[in-house]
Formats: C-alpha cells, structure tokens, sequence
C-alpha cells in the first residue's frame, strides 16, 4: 500500500513542481517496496525484472493521462469524478466500494511486511509477525476513532526516510553484487513475468493521486505534468534500482527473504542494522495505514451519505466528523481478512492480488473516463488509449483475483438501482415526485465528487 499525503491546506493554490513532485512520489513510493522484491523474485525469478521494468514504462501512460485530466479538469475528487462525468453516478460509485472494499484486504499484508522485518529482527518467526500485524490493524484504527492523525507533513517525512533507506542500502550493497545471480534468468517461465506484474501494481498504486492535486497547483496546465514526469524519473529509477541490487547481491535467497531489505543492508553494511530497518519498517507502515483508515472511513461515510452505502455508515461524513461507524467496518474486516489468512495459510501473495484487482480497475474505469473525455485523435486521448490497454492487460493478468474487484463493483452498481428504487417507490407512497427526491442530474452532479479524492490523497 502506498502512502498518500495530502496537499497544502490553503484558500489558494500554491503547489510548486517541487512541492507536487515530492507528493506524487509520495503516492506512489509506498511500504510495499520492502518486500515486493522479494515476493516478485519468488515468482520469476531474476525475470521478475522484466516485470518491474513493464511496470515503470506503464506507469508513463498512466500517469500522464491523469495528469492531462487533471490539467483539463481540476478538481479534487480526481478519478471519481472523471468516472462520473463519463459514464454517471453508479460507475463512480463503483470507483468508491473498489477503494473502500481494497482497504481492509490490503491492511493484513501490508502490516504482517512489518511484522516480518520485527521477527528478523527479534525473533520469533510467525506468531511474532501475526502479532504485530494484529497490533497495527487495532493500534490505527484506534488512533482515527480518537481522532487522531498524522499530518501530510509527516507522512512525506516518512517517505523520505523510505527513499532514503532505499538509496544508502543500494549504495551500500552494490559492490557485493554479481551478474551470476541472475542464472537461469527465468526459472518458473516467462508466464511468471505476467504473474509478478500483476503483484507489483501494489508498489505502483498511486498514479491517480496526480489527478487529485491538480487544482492545488499554481498553473496546472504546466506544472501537472512537469511535477509528474520528475516523479516518475524518481520512482522508476529507485524501484528498478532496488530490484536488480537485491537479486544481483541476495541471488536466488531473495525470493524466500522476508525482510529484504534487511538483508541487503546487513550485506553491505554488516552490524545491527535489522533493528533499525524493523523500526523504518513499523514507522512506514503505520503512516501508510493510517492514511488509508483516515481516507477510507471518510470515503464509506462519505458514500454513504450519498446513497452509495447504507445510511448507517454516514454517521461522522460531515466536516471535522470521525466516521467511527465506517471505520470500525473497515477494521472489523481487516481482523476477518488476517484471520483468514492465517487459519487458510494464504501467505502475502493472494490478498495482495485481491486488493490490486480493485486498484487495477479503478485505473481501467479511469483510463476509460479519459478517453471518452479527452479530445479525440489529440496526443493525451491517444496516450489514454495506451494506458487503457495497458491497464487491460493487467486485469487479465491478475487471474480469478479479479472476480473479487468485479463483484465489488457489480455490487456497488446494484446497490445503486436498488437505492434508487426503493427511493422512487417511497416517493409514490408519499407522493413525491422525481424532483422532491431530488433525484437526477442535480442529486447526482455532486455525488463522490470529493469522496474517493479523499481516500487518495489520505485525507
């Protein structure tokens, strides 16, 4: 999961390139990255490289067809409300469950990373990492119902420290690294490239927030895709980086580390490091789920006070409100999903590919967005074309995890008629009429405009 911070608070709009560029990074760079290397060698092997490269060169499209939307359309709800402008309420409300719903299945992975760098630090294996897990997943969640948030300022700060750590263990590790770890080069086949790629878009989720900051900058038109080619320079360069270091420097042993980064760093360094990379690792990971229990409660409460979700949630949706309601959902499903990972022995790997089946198609329902938007035949409809296949490919490539996203968004549609429904058929008993129930374009025009920009940009 990645960690998201939230833009400048102001009355006016004052994000310069540097400014937008180091929070687009910070979408992007998430806690994943401590482990995703590892996990994707475990599945191809030294070829996994390849997947990270595809990765970075999709990443291209993708994110400058945001940032062209985001330049065309500034506005804050970012990718729920291109969904909306193309193709109306019930697909943007679709965008909101996908976001809500990866939620509480992205939050055991992420936290039980952590909780491996803690164990290979102090030991106790299994029941140290699920304890930790459990220990994050109840401890965030606790800090949002007490109203209690880290601030973007923060959250950027952590990043950086990531970044860093990223770049002082590259350094430090490179000179041990050796040509020879990457034979055979595809062992498990070059199916397996597919396979990975479709894990890593859990490091590259994030793009979308480039579109959300739009309005915050000064001249967007200019500055949009500026600030986001920096980032992906930035991110590109670190995650490949990273990758070919651990498997040049660990070899085949990188797919069955549990804290990669750990060992790479001890392997340049030597000493106690595992301590210190246990401690960045905690850090990271609270940041990172706090901004996604902070956005995605506000985002249920949200959702749900525009009829996207029962009432009951929409308790706390106001501003300055905790949606407490939401929140405990949202934790609620997060000790179900770790639960039963634990009792089925999912490892990392299957939750993993179920969150980033949503996160896959919310990028295929905006990329789609763009296309219908964006003037037809120009350069950025041409590069939305792109991004939409690209994302396409993808989907497929996630497997039978994608049923997960599908239905989710099936759900969220059908909840939809039937609210609708049921409000129509009320407005007969009572007499109402269609523009009474305020229901239309009108009640549709702001539904989940700023909600999913919420949740992306870990307000």
């Amino acid at each position: 999961m990645t960690t998201t911070p939230t833009a400048p608070a102001t009355t006016q709009a004052r994000l310069s390139i540097p400014q937008g560029a180091a929070l687009s990074i910070g979408a992007v760079l998430g806690t994943g990255v401590i482990t995703l290397p590892a996990i994707a060698a475990g599945i191809a092997g030294p070829a996994s490289l390849v997947a990270w490269a595809a990765l970075v060169v999709l990443s291209i499209p993708l994110a400058s067809t945001f940032a062209a939307m985001g330049a065309r359309f500034p506005d804050s709800g970012g990718v729920s409300t291109y969904v909306r402008r193309a193709f109306g309420p019930r697909a943007s409300a679709a965008v909101g469950w996908c976001f809500y719903f990866a939620v509480p299945v992205g939050a055991p992975p992420a936290s039980l990373m952590a909780g491996h760098y803690v164990s290979d630090a102090v030991g106790g294996g299994r029941t140290v990492a699920v304890a930790v897990a459990a220990s994050l997943i109840v401890g965030v969640a606790l800090m949002n119902a007490a109203g209690l948030r880290l601030s973007g300022r923060v959250q950027l700060g952590l990043t950086a420290v990531l970044a860093t750590l990223m770049l002082v263990t590259i350094v430090a590790a490179l000179p041990r690294a050796s040509w020879d770890n990457l034979q055979p080069f595809a062992p498990h086949g070059w199916g397996a490239v597919g396979s990975a790629a479709a894990l890593l878009v859990w490091g590259f989720a994030g793009w979308e927030a480039v579109a959300s900051l739009a309005g915050d900058y000064r001249r967007p038109a200019r500055d949009v895709p500026r600030a986001t080619a920096i980032a992906l320079v930035v991110v590109g360069t670190l995650y490949l980086a990273l990758a070919a270091t651990s498997l040049m420097v660990l070899g085949p042993a990188t797919g069955s580390s549990e804290a990669p980064l750990s060992d790479l760093l001890a392997a340049g360094v030597g000493g106690e490091v595992r301590v210190v990379t246990a401690v960045v690792a905690v850090l990271l990971t609270v940041g990172a789920m706090n901004a996604y229990y902070a956005g995605g409660s506000r985002l249920g409460a949200a959702l749900a006070r525009d009829g996207a979700l029962p009432a009951y949630l929409a308790v706390g949706a106001g501003k300055g409100g905790v949606p407490r309601r939401s929140l405990a959902l949202i934790a609620g499903q997060s000790v179900l999903w770790l639960v039963a990972s634990e009792v089925l022995h999912l490892g990392l790997t299957p939750l993993m590919l179920l969150a980033t089946g949503c996160f896959t198609l919310v990028y295929v329902l905006g990329t789609a967005a763009a296309v219908r938007l964006l003037e037809r035949g120009s350069r950025a409809w041409w590069t939305a074309v792109v991004a939409l296949v690209s994302v396409l490919g993808l989907l497929v490539m996630n497997g039978w995890h994608v049923l997960w996203a599908l239905g989710v968004a099936a759900a969220a549609v059908g909840y939809q008629v039937w609210h609708d429904r049921r409000r129509v058929v009320a407005g007969c008993v009572h007499g109402y009429d269609e523009a009474d129930l305020g229901a239309g374009p009108d009640r549709d025009a702001g539904r989940d405009r700023g909600a999913a920009g919420d949740v992306l940009l870990g307000a």
